[in-house]
C-alpha cells in the first residue's frame, strides 16, 4: 500500500467514488463543528483514498452553507497528504468550453459569509498564499488527466462567489475584465484552509457552461449545466482512477511545512481552549501539550 493518501472532495454531480475498494465510513468530529457528512476511506489499488462529498450525501448543503473548516480538518485527522478538489465551473474565457477541465492556479476571492482561517481566538496565523495551489500535486493530475479524452487548460484562475445565486451579467463581464477563466462557489475558503492544514491542494474544475456574459448561448441553464455534469463526472471518475499509477511521481513541495515560520502568537498566550482546538496543526511546531 502507497503510504501517500490522497483526499478527494466531491462537488456538484460527483457524490461517490467509483472503484473505491474496502470502503469504510468515518465519521470525524472537530473542534469547528461538524462537516457535511462522513468521509470514505478506501483504496484504489495500492492508493489509499478518503472521499468526501462537500455538499453532503443528497445534495443538502449549498456553498455558503458548507463547514470548510471541519472537513478540511477532518480530511487532515484521517492522514490526508494532499487533496484533489473537483468543483463545477461556468466558463469567463471563449477557448474554456462546456466539457473541457480547467487545472486552477489562482484564485480571486469574492466570498464575504464564511470562516476562512482555523488561526482566530487568540491565536494568529499568516501563510503564504501567493500560489494557491500546489504546483506538484497539479502536474500529477495534468498526467492524469492525458489519459483521458477530455480537453484540459493549466493554468487557470478561478473566481469564487457567493452564491447560491448566479452572477449578474454585469458581474461575469467585470471578471472577464480581470482575465478570469472560470467561475464557481466553492473552492474558497477551501483551499485557504488546506494551506493552513499544511496539505497539498489542487483544484479541478468541471466547465458546464459560459455563465451569462456570452450573447452566442443562452443564459445558465440548468438542465443543460446537469446535462454535461453528468458527462464531466464521468470523466473525472476516470482520472481519479489513474491517479494511484502516478502519484509516486510526485516531486517534493513545501505545502507540509506552511506554518513553520506562520505562527505569529506566542504559544504561552494562546488560550487554553484555542490551543486544544489548533493542536492537529500546531503541536509538531509547539510540542504536545495535552
Amino acid at each position: 500500500m502507497s503510504q501517500y493518501c490522497l483526499g478527494i472532495i466531491g462537488g456538484s454531480g460527483l457524490y461517490d467514488l467509483e472503484g473505491l475498494q474496502d470502503v469504510q465510513e468515518k465519521e470525524i468530529p472537530t473542534p469547528f463543528g461538524n462537516p457535511s457528512g462522513v468521509f470514505f476511506e478506501g483504496r484504489i489499488k495500492d492508493t489509499r483514498f478518503i472521499f468526501f462529498p462537500r455538499h453532503g450525501v443528497g445534495h443538502k448543503y449549498g456553498p455558503s452553507e458548507i463547514n470548510y473548516r471541519a472537513h478540511i480538518y477532518g480530511l487532515k485527522k484521517l492522514g490526508v497528504n494532499g487533496i484533489v478538489s473537483f468543483s463545477a465551473v461556468g466558463s469567463l474565457n471563449e477557448k474554456v468550453k462546456p466539457g473541457d477541465f480547467v487545472l486552477v492556479d489562482q484564485f480571486i476571492d469574492r466570498t464575504y459569509l464564511r470562516a476562512s482561517t482555523f488561526f482566530s481566538q487568540g491565536c494568529v496565523a499568516h501563510v503564504s498564499f501567493a500560489d494557491p495551489t500546489c504546483s506538484s500535486l497539479r502536474n500529477v493530475l495534468q498526467s492524469a488527466l492525458k489519459l483521458v479524452d477530455v480537453t484540459c487548460h493549466n493554468p487557470g484562475t478561478y473566481v469564487c462567489m457567493e452564491g447560491p445565486a448566479f452572477s449578474t451579467r454585469a458581474e461575469s463581464m467585470l471578471y472577464r475584465s480581470w482575465n478570469a477563466d472560470v467561475i464557481g462557489m466553492t473552492n474558497l475558503p477551501e483551499a485557504k484552509l488546506a494551506r493552513e492544514a499544511e496539505l497539498c491542494y489542487v483544484t479541478v474544475g468541471l466547465v458546464t457552461d459560459y455563465d451569462c456574459w456570452r450573447s452566442e448561448t443562452s443564459d445558465v441553464d440548468v438542465p443543460e449545466i446537469l446535462k454535461v455534469m453528468k458527462q464531466n463526472v464521468s470523466q473525472a471518475q476516470k482520472v481519479i482512477f489513474n491517479l494511484p499509477s502516478l502519484i509516486s511521481n510526485k516531486a517534493a513541495c513545501s505545502c507540509s511545512k506552511a506554518l513553520e515560520y506562520s505562527l505569529i502568537t506566542q504559544p504561552d498566550l494562546v488560550p487554553p481552549s484555542t490551543r486544544s482546538a489548533l493542536s492537529l496543526f500546531v503541536d509538531k511546531y509547539w510540542g504536545d501539550v495535552s
